[in-house]
């Protein structure tokens, strides 16, 4: 039975002081977020229920308030819920206008640089750069990752990341280019 020994109140609220007792610990000791879900909303208010003396129940003011505060954190939990969803259908969005414009490039040249890290024999960091050309013959998503593949005049394919090419230009352009100026 709910008694002035065995609840307590917060901001209005009453609660059964064993259970928030254990809360607080658990708040403190950093296994409970700083903002309670609905579940534990819930099971807070059942408890607060479920304690309460008969002979003097919560009046229906404070209920009503705080089953507001429950239908306003589910409807925020929706909320969020709904933003996380339009944040993955735009991500796939911006990657497929990209795998499209690239694969508008297929058959262009490219030039791109990698940086690679290395160390010397006494382990002092290398930085060393290779600049390569070659033809765009694909385009691939892996991980969440757009690059193009390219292939260089010696046969070798590469996966080049978006970030490391130099510039893509047509092939006949730079092929008519260097026959005019020869």
């Amino acid at each position: 039975m709910a008694n002035a020994f065995n609840t307590i109140t917060v901001d209005g609220v009453t609660y059964d002081a064993a259970a928030y007792a254990e809360q607080q610990k658990m708040v403190k000791a950093g296994k409970v977020e700083n903002e309670l879900d609905k579940d534990a909303f819930i099971k807070l208010l059942v408890t607060q229920l479920q304690y309460q003396d008969p002979l003097e129940p919560q009046e229906n003011g404070e209920f009503i308030a705080q089953m507001a505060q429950f239908s306003s954190l589910e409807q925020m939990t929706n909320v969020a819920t709904k933003l996380e969803d339009i944040n993955t259908l735009v991500g796939n969005i911006d990657t497929s206008v990209l795998v499209g414009q690239l694969s508008g490039m297929i058959g262009h040249g490219v030039d791109w640089s990698r940086t690679i890290q290395t160390a010397d024999e006494e382990g002092n960091p290398v930085t060393e750069t290779n600049d390569y050309t070659g033809v765009i013959t694909g385009v691939t998503v892996k991980d969440g990752a757009t690059k193009i593949i390219a292939e260089t005049l010696d046969g070798q394919t590469y996966q080049v990341e978006i970030g490391e090419i130099a510039s893509v230009y047509n092939l006949q352009n730079a092929i008519q280019n260097a026959i005019a100026e020869a």
